[in-house]
């Protein structure tokens, strides 16, 4: 292997001495450059790498130690740093500064182009393209790639594929030698790429603050650290403007569809540093470009982005224009003679409130129907669908998370989809369906509103057609949607809206229900004996619960209930961090259910996460171009180190992630109660301890309660159990939607 010895490298850098030299200087770094045989360890967060590296001259193999951005076998280094004793490596160089460079020997490229840094080439055709191009391959794969097919096996597919992946790899490179120089994690560098192209560098020079806004992983205070190291002023205009930007965008996170002019301001100068004075001069210039927006509403100044408020004006706009008709306008239908024909046909008879509630669906343009679990919004709503498909109404059910339209679908016996997917989503954002072209139907039934948000019902109510009626179905006491606003509390405070809060209780009935029920009234549930379906298990501290944990979804559970640990049971947390917390939950429960490979094949780490084939994953952003979204879950069926994709299985689709968009899945064997919302399991695991006390709240324990269709273990403290029972806190969300609402509905008064 050809190489260049420690000596000859000193030589080159300006007569360093070797690193084993009795004459070297404390005051000149120890230099090495020679050819990568083996990645031990690479982080692509921070770079920080082990390499085994070949030299001229030695015949063992030499450790270097330190920070590069994207490192491949095969390729020569230039390290230059310190020589030290490490007790478990033995003698390494501590390199302060590392470079890399393209091998040039047939060797070199062969282990290089095998690594898999390139989709589309394995060790098979790295060999093969060595033996025909030679050392020229890279020259031949960047200005002559039709000839990459006079190799066999490479049609034009394969030669098309190599060849972007080669140019992409290219400038992905150097994205991540930028990022590196300015203390940025580099693993985001396909996202950049992907987002801005080979315009990213220069992007990114102009407007640092851009990586905040358009790259997921990349925070304000990493685009901060280099718009400073850009040499960008403190109190610039551009700072001043995105640290509004970002202060508001956190706001939106927390719910928050807006927030007072005061509190904006106050908040941008915390994050800033800056002078509030400053900072109000920036909100006025920003205000008269259009790029925030202020109104007086609800007795306060509110200074909005302005696609929210826009949602906020439109919800309300379309609610009253659906109240002002007055009434459903469907044939005919004596609310009466309905109920007695539906009762006739099911064989169920409707309790009172039930009765209301379908003279209410069956007269009102717009309805809300609200309850807890068994109440009976089931029958109720299976109820005004019969009626209303036997006049030939058309019925179109929607749901905003694929497993709650799933369970739509097998309650009523219709096709049911996810609002997404309903409206029709396209390739880079947007909807295909929308007043120009609106969706078609009669009534339009939506099931868990509680967790859609303000854009979302906004993109809904644009979609429907101008005679269109809708029904609402909706739980107020679960967890508020993720995204902004409380569509469903202000909906329900405004609209025409039937509560169903009777339980039917049958003999043997439920216990979680009993349970759920309890909660949400402020009570302790009565912990259930055997051979019922929810079950508190007392653990005293943290430690152990997680153990009791493992033990009863690994083993316990499968063998009592006969419940595959990974397709029936989901581990529920209030929050990420923490013993109890996601994060570790899932480290724990990846390594009891679906432990590494002794050959380590079938995974690839990015970003902090181990993914391995056989993994539950949970997509955590919307999609679109691949049509997954936010909550979706999967199981991986492959991980290609050659393609440097992972594919993942969603329900009846197969979609394919490359390594560097890795970022949109975490694991799921254990989810937050927030991710959960919309759907059931058959069971629910949920530990309770006083670690999770900022989060421990009647709402939360409520939602994750009822997950859970079969069976409900609590495992944990008691009084845990207790505190998140006794917290009724409900966190106020800044929004102006209930006052539009209020004044459309108003009008109709």
């Amino acid at each position: 292997m050809r190489g260049i010895d420690a000596g000859a490298g000193a030589a080159i850098l300006g007569g360093m001495p070797r690193p084993d030299s009795a004459a070297s200087s404390a005051a000149a770094p120890d230099a090495v450059r020679g050819q990568v045989e083996r990645v031990t360890f690479h982080n692509e967060e921070t770079g920080f790498a082990v390499l085994r590296v070949q030299v001229r001259g030695r015949r063992e193999l030499l450790t270097v130690v330190g920070s590069v951005a994207s490192v491949a076998p095969g390729e020569w280094i230039m390290a230059e740093g310190r020589w030290v004793q490490d007790r478990e490596r033995g003698r390494q160089l501590r390199a302060d500064r590392l470079e890399t460079q393209p091998p040039d020997s047939r060797e070199g490229i062969e282990r290089y182009l095998a690594s898999g840094l390139i989709r589309g080439i394995g060790p098979v055709y790295a060999k093969k393209l060595v033996e025909r191009f030679g050392e020229k391959v890279f020259e031949v794969i960047e200005t002559q790639s039709g000839r990459l097919q006079e190799v066999g096996g490479i049609g034009a597919e394969r030669r098309r594929a190599i060849k972007a992946a080669w140019a992409e790899q290219r400038v992905v490179r150097e994205i991540m030698v930028f990022l590196h120089a300015h203390g940025i994690s580099t693993a985001r560098a396909v996202r950049i790429f992907k987002t801005y192209g080979e315009e990213a560098i220069a992007r990114i020079r102009s407007d640092p603050y851009c990586l905040a806004r358009d790259i997921p992983g990349i925070g304000f205070l990493s685009a901060d650290k280099i718009a400073a190291t850009l040499g960008l002023a403190g109190e610039s205009l551009l700072r001043l403007r995105a640290g509004l930007a970002h202060a508001l965008d956190v706001a939106t996170g927390e719910g928050h569809c807006a927030l007072p002019e005061a509190a904006l301001v106050d908040a941008a100068a915390k994050l800033l540093a800056a002078d509030a004075d400053r900072l109000r001069e920036a909100l006025e210039a920003e205000v008269a470009r259009g790029a925030l927006e202020r109104e007086d509403i609800g007795g306060e100044t509110l200074i909005y982005a302005p696609a929210l408020r826009r949602a906020e004006i439109g919800i309300a706009a379309r609610v009253g224009a659906m109240l002002a008709r007055g009434e459903a306008g469907y044939p005919a239908i004596d609310g009466d003679r309905a109920l007695a024909w539906v009762q006739e046909r099911t064989g169920k008879i409707l309790a009172p409130a039930q009765a209301a509630a379908l003279r209410l669906a069956l007269a009102q343009p717009l309805a809300v129907i609200t309850g807890g679990p068994g109440v009976g919004k089931t029958t109720l709503l299976n109820s005004v669908l019969k009626i209303l498909r036997a006049k030939n109404v058309r019925c179109v059910l929607c749901a905003p998370t694929g497993r709650a339209a799933k369970r739509l679908a097998e309650s009523t016996g219709l096709e049911a989809k996810t609002i997404h997917r309903l409206l029709e989503p396209l390739p880079g954002g947007g909807f295909r369906r929308d007043e120009q072209t609106p969706l078609e139907g009669d009534l339009f039934v939506m099931d868990e509103v509680s967790m859609v948000d303000v854009p979302l019902f906004a993109r809904f109510l644009r979609a429907l057609p101008p005679r269109a009626n809708a029904l609402l179905v909706g739980d107020p006491d679960q967890l508020p949607s993720v995204g902004p606003g409380l569509v469903l509390r202000d909906l329900i405070a405004t609209v025409p809206c039937a509560r169903l809060d009777v339980v039917f209780r049958q003999e043997g009935g439920s216990a979680i229900v009993e349970a759920a029920h309890a909660i949400n009234a402020g009570h302790l549930p009565e912990l259930a004996g055997e051979g019922r379906d929810f079950f508190f298990v007392e653990r005293e501290d943290s430690a152990a619960a997680l153990e009791t944990l493992l033990e009863l979804v690994a083993r316990r559970i499968p063998a009592r209930f006969g419940l595959d640990p990974l397709r029936d049971i989901q581990v529920l947390a209030p929050m990420n961090r923490g013993t109890l917390g996601v994060r570790n939950l899932n480290a724990r429960l990846q390594a009891a259910l679906n432990p590494a490979r002794a050959d380590g094949r079938d995974e690839v780490e990015r970003f902090g996460v181990t993914y391995r084939a056989g993994d539950k994953v949970i997509q955590t952003r919307n999609n679109y171009d691949k049509n997954v979204f936010n909550g979706d879950i999967g199981r991986i069926e492959h991980v290609s180190a050659e393609d440097r994709e992972v594919r993942v299985r969603f329900d009846e689709r197969v979609v394919g992630y490359e390594f560097g968009e890795l970022d949109e899945l975490d694991p799921a064997f254990a989810i937050t109660v927030h991710k959960s919302q919309g759907s059931e399991y058959p069971c629910v695991v949920l530990p309770l301890a006083m670690e999770q006390f900022l989060l421990l709240q009647r709402n939360l324990l409520y939602t994750g309660l009822t997950r859970g269709r079969q069976l409900v273990v609590l495992v944990g403290q008691k009084k845990a159990l207790a505190t998140a029972v006794r917290n009724h806190a409900v966190r106020a969300r800044c929004s102006g939607l209930l006052a539009r609402l209020s004044a459309e509905t108003a009008k109709e008064d």
